[in-house]
């Protein structure tokens, strides 16, 4: 941005800030940048630089501050921009990890090989500027004389009389001097006045305060006095009602175990809680001590009927098949 004032003879040059570009490892080739903003070598293409006569350069009118609004939506879509950026990073498909005992190389897969170093390869190159030259100051424009000078003679007295003239300006600072001090005394007397109503209404609003206070706190004595006389009686109720209530429990638990108490008996006597213990050991001990003894006779008189059947059917059968052998060896009598 250039700036020149009339009147100053100095050439002044201010730019924008900006960040500083990120170096690449290896010199790329350099071109004027078509945008204006990039990183000169050549001081000639450098477009900030002006080259000749300054005097006649166009002024470049500063540029309007933005809108603090259009700013901050500028910078929430940038940074929405990066947000959407770095998401596609993170859902980018990378080189896999090399398997173990392998690493990843970087290689050159070009057609011809290019010596690669750490050293970056450097040249000077100078070129000659013109001298600054300074603008000499301007002259100061004095215009040239034209007429003749006339000169004019007034005699005292001509033009007014300074006794006759002075007198109403005296009148008026005189009557306004005495007016304005008329006022002064009779605002500082309002003012005196209006402190002593003050004072008066301060004084009565005083006496009211302290009389509404002394009211309040009657009041609140009044009102705890009433309140506790009121927990007392209901604490007198609650008592009252709480031994009511004990007195009637009492005599209803007396007439409910007058009836009770031999209907619990029976009962307990007619579910077995009272027994007489050798009754109560016949019928758990011997009892089914005998029965078991007569199951087992009685099992063993089965079994020995069953082998005695047995037996029989088996000598009936032995002695059917002999005489069925018998028969048949006989002779036949015909």
């Amino acid at each position: 941005m250039q700036t020149k004032k009339e009147g100053e003879s100095t050439y002044t040059f201010a730019s924008r800030p900006r960040p500083l570009q990120n170096r690449s490892k290896y010199r790329e080739s350099v071109t004027e940048p078509s945008d204006g903003n990039g990183s000169y070598v050549n001081i000639m293409y450098d477009r900030r630089v002006v080259r000749g006569n300054t005097y006649a350069q166009t002024i470049i009118p500063v540029p309007a501050p933005k809108d603090p609004i259009e700013i901050q939506r500028q910078q929430e879509a940038r940074r929405r921009a990066i947000a959407r950026r770095r998401a596609k990073m993170q859902f980018r498909t990378s080189t896999p990890e090399a398997v173990e005992g392998r690493q990843h190389v970087d290689i050159q897969t070009e057609l011809y090989l290019e010596e690669l170093s750490d050293t970056v390869e450097e040249s000077t190159v100078e070129c000659q500027t013109d001298a600054f030259l300074d603008k000499p100051a301007s002259p100061v424009f004095i215009p040239a004389k034209t007429g003749r000078d006339v000169g004019t003679q007034i005699e005292e007295g001509e033009l007014f009389d300074f006794d006759l003239e002075v007198r109403p300006l005296l009148e008026t600072l005189v009557g306004k001097t005495v007016e304005q001090s008329l006022q002064e005394v009779m605002e500082e007397e309002e003012l005196a006045s209006l402190r002593a109503q003050q004072r008066a209404y301060e004084e009565l609003r005083n006496l009211e305060l302290v009389e509404v206070q002394r009211l309040e706190k009657r009041e609140h004595r009044h009102r705890q006095e009433k309140e506790r006389r009121l927990r007392q009686q209901r604490e007198v109720l609650r008592r009252e009602r709480e031994t009511a209530e004990k007195v009637a429990a009492r005599a209803f638990s007396r007439q409910y175990l007058v009836d009770l108490l031999p209907s619990v008996y029976t009962t307990l006597k007619e579910h077995g809680y009272f027994y007489d213990p050798v009754e109560r050991d016949l019928e758990t001990v011997f009892l089914p001590w005998l029965m078991a003894q007569a199951n087992g006779t009685l099992e063993k008189h089965c079994a020995a009927r069953a082998i005695v059947d047995m037996l029989i059917r088996d000598v009936a059968q032995r002695k059917s098949h002999l005489y069925q052998q018998m028969a048949d060896k006989s002779p036949d009598p015909s």
